[in-house]
């Protein structure tokens, strides 16, 4: 293992704060992504937090403000399971990168995107307790990670709406996999927001407030938005672009990995595919002659709800140079975007135009 127990092999794209993928095939020999192999997306210091000592407040628009210990979590509300793929913002940005650079932003290749299992309670349930006020509009999570990035430095923050806060699948979590939750992912508390980006499941929760307006934390007021391709990111005011929430339906080729040099003959291609929240993948397509001619590809049993949707197919290839694509479409007959420029912005993210890697077959 390597560090915050990590396989050896990861991508580091930082140290400091730590930030780091699996390599492609590695994410791809499971369905439910192992602990080592889970993607760790941070924004400062990973922080060490006593179990024993610590306490979650809910305060803001509630009727009773909560101060919660983890043992009057777990005993006070009824524990839920969800199954769930986490999805970085930032996910598949060298797509964009090959089509302009991104100064500043992290190189994360088709990595940044796992699947596990919580386990915890609905934060539904605990906002009931508290008595949530009709005027609350948003429900806000605060982290006690303090991040350079903002200036000033200050600690991560983000809120989602009050109508999915309220979904059920949205919980309060402290086992990941059927193991405590790591440390690196969040432990004690963390919140998982099945469906949005990654960004929206804040780790190592301490507060919940419930507001009329969205967070005014810098990573939800400035960070994370999506920004007009003609937009400076460094001049822009917060508030500006479009606040990332929901994730788009996206698709990524896993295996074989990008320039490999193969045997002629038979070629097992495979990848995952991700609907929009409240959708579902249908077909993933994949194509060896540029998208004039397409495959479609075998798509693994029905996925749980909130969770990614594998797939394979097997292409005959003579020799030659080849580049793969692969698409995916959901239940509405919606596709994904062509190609990485029709979705380039200045902060690199969304990227779900069509995946796309290049062989050489011998």
């Amino acid at each position: 293992m390597t560090v915050w127990n990590k396989m050896p092999g990861m991508l580091v794209h930082e140290e400091q704060p730590f930030n780091a993928e699996p390599p492609p095939a590695a994410l791809a020999e499971h369905r439910q992504t192992p602990l080592d192999t889970f993607y760790s997306r941070n924004h400062g210091p990973i922080p060490d937090i006593d179990p024993d000592r610590w306490r979650l407040q809910v305060d803001g628009l509630v009727e009773t403000p909560l101060e919660l210990s983890l043992a009057e979590l777990r005993d006070g509300f009824e524990q839920v399971q969800v199954d769930a793929t986490l999805e970085c913002a930032g996910n598949r940005r060298t797509g964009l990168i090959a089509v302009h650079d991104i100064p500043g932003e992290a190189a994360w290749g088709p990595g940044a995107i796992s699947t596990a299992s919580f386990r915890g309670i609905r934060l539904a349930d605990v906002l009931a307790a508290a008595g949530l006020e009709p005027e609350a509009a948003h429900i806000a999570f605060a982290a006690p990670d303090v991040s350079p990035v903002a200036d000033p430095p200050q600690p991560y923050g983000g809120s989602i709406p009050v109508d999915k806060a309220l979904r059920p699948e949205v919980l309060l979590a402290w086992t990941m996999n059927e193991q405590p939750l790591p440390r690196a992912h969040g432990a004690p508390l963390r919140v998982v927001v099945p469906g949005w980006i990654g960004a929206r499941s804040v780790k190592w929760l301490t507060r919940i407030s419930a507001r009329t307006t969205p967070s005014d934390n810098y990573f939800q007021a400035t960070a994370y938005r999506m920004l007009p391709a003609d937009a400076d990111p460094q001049r822009t005011a917060p508030g500006a672009g479009i606040s990332l929430g929901p994730v788009a339906l996206n698709c990524a080729i896993l295996q074989p990995d990008d320039g490999s040099v193969l045997p002629a003959g038979p070629t097992r291609v495979s990848g995952y595919a991700l609907a929009a929240p409240d959708r579902a993948v249908e077909r993933v397509d994949v194509s060896a002659d540029g998208g004039r001619s397409w495959r479609q590809a075998e798509l693994d049993t029905a996925a749980p709800p909130w969770t990614w949707r594998t797939w394979q197919a097997s292409l005959d290839l003579p020799p030659g140079e080849f580049e793969l694509i692969a698409r995916a479409w959901d239940a509405t007959g919606a596709t994904t975007p062509e190609s990485p420029a029709h979705v380039w912005n200045p902060k690199g993210y969304g990227n779900n135009s069509w995946s796309r890697i290049h062989l050489t077959c011998r």
